[in-house]
């Protein structure tokens, strides 16, 4: 299974939502949630901060940054999976 990185951050309600969305999707792409915390990396917080929860596969450019539904999420899922 390849991974789908979730940035995200402790105790962030819009991280929590993101999840509820993208787990019911994971195994038809046969992906892995792989949550990263931003607050690990000055970086990340820059790069992400007003943005999370954002979707990223590692081997594509494109994300998904919140806010997403199913269906936006599912077409995300599926460019990244070609």
């Amino acid at each position: 299974m390849k991974p789908l990185y979730l940035y995200s951050t402790p105790g962030c309600h819009l991280c929590e939502l993101a999840r509820e969305v993208v787990d019911p999707l994971l195994n038809h792409y046969a992906l892995v949630l792989e949550e990263i915390d931003i607050a690990a990396s000055d970086e990340l917080i820059e790069r992400y901060g007003v943005k999370i929860p954002v979707l990223k596969s590692p081997y594509h450019i494109d994300e998904l940054c919140w806010p997403f539904d199913a269906a936006q999420t599912a077409n995300f899922l599926q460019r990244i999976s070609v």
